[in-house]
């Protein structure tokens, strides 16, 4: 059977964003792969406005993953920055939900642990996700999952990512998979648009000739977004010997059972 992949995304283009390479390059190795997003990111732009960036943000979201090649995205479709207002535990319960549900081999997920993440609804899908993964093993935990026919589990390989790399221990090679990458997150239009948006307006508060520095490709949403993607995943794969490459946190074991698989190796 196809081993079983699971991102818990906070909003649409995340998992495209830190992992898309990793993520088609296992795709094409037969993994199954399913991405959960939490918001409906109904906040995150300059021009559209809640319920239809809602909606245009899903339809997104599904030909993303079409093109990426995994399964259609379950969407929780909590309100964008809003994760902060659930109950506790709720979003943690559901994460468990999903990793027993799909007893699952792999999972990649927002980095709690790492340094200066700036959005909430990323710091609460990253602490909901370190909960739900290091304690979905419990049975005590959520007993009401038995009933519904859902067992225990523990993910043994966990990929965590950031913008914080100081904690990456490992590099994927991307080079064959970052075409699949930049295809799939250029179906995140709206996306794309808003985020060199944002950064082309500090750039001009910074002072910054963005046009010097890319020429023609300034202008062009699409064509400055690639520029970054291709500049950032060059300077993480150089690093490795790669031509492109994609970093995390990767975890599989308690630090002790590590020790001994190390020693006996």
């Amino acid at each position: 059977m196809a081993k079983k992949v699971i991102v818990f995304a906070p909003h649409p283009d995340d998992a495209e964003f830190y992992a898309g390479g990793t993520l088609a390059k296992m795709i094409a190795e037969g993994f199954k792969v399913v991405i959960v997003v939490a918001t409906d990111s109904s906040k995150g732009s300059f021009e559209h406005a809640g319920d239809a960036l809602a909606a245009l943000r899903r339809s997104e979201a599904l030909q993303a993953a079409k093109v990426l090649g995994a399964e259609p995205p379950i969407m929780l479709g909590y309100r964008d920055f809003e994760l902060d207002k659930l109950p506790a535990g709720q979003l943690r319960e559901q994460f468990i939900h999903h990793i027993r549900q799909q007893q699952l081999d792999v999972i990649f997920a927002e980095d709690a642990f790492a340094n200066g993440e700036v959005h909430p609804d990323h710091r609460a899908v990253a602490w909901a996700a370190s909960d739900a993964i290091n304690y979905a093993t419990l049975p005590l935990l959520h007993p009401e999952h038995l009933t519904q026919g859902l067992d225990p589990h523990f993910v043994v390989e966990k990929y965590f990512f950031s913008d914080d790399l100081g904690d990456a221990n490992k590099v994927v090679d991307i080079s064959e998979t970052f075409e699949r990458k930049i295809a799939a997150l250029t179906e995140h239009k709206s996306q794309i648009k808003f985020l060199v948006e944002g950064i082309s307006n500090e750039a001009k508060l910074a002072g910054v000739n963005l046009t010097g520095l890319l020429g023609a490709a300034a202008s062009n949403h699409l064509k400055a977004f690639t520029w970054a993607m291709q500049t950032q995943a060059a300077g993480v794969g150089q690093k490795a010997g790669f031509t492109y490459g994609e970093a995390f946190r990767y975890v599989r074991f308690h630090p002790f059972v590590e020790n001994i698989l190390t020693t006996q190796s």
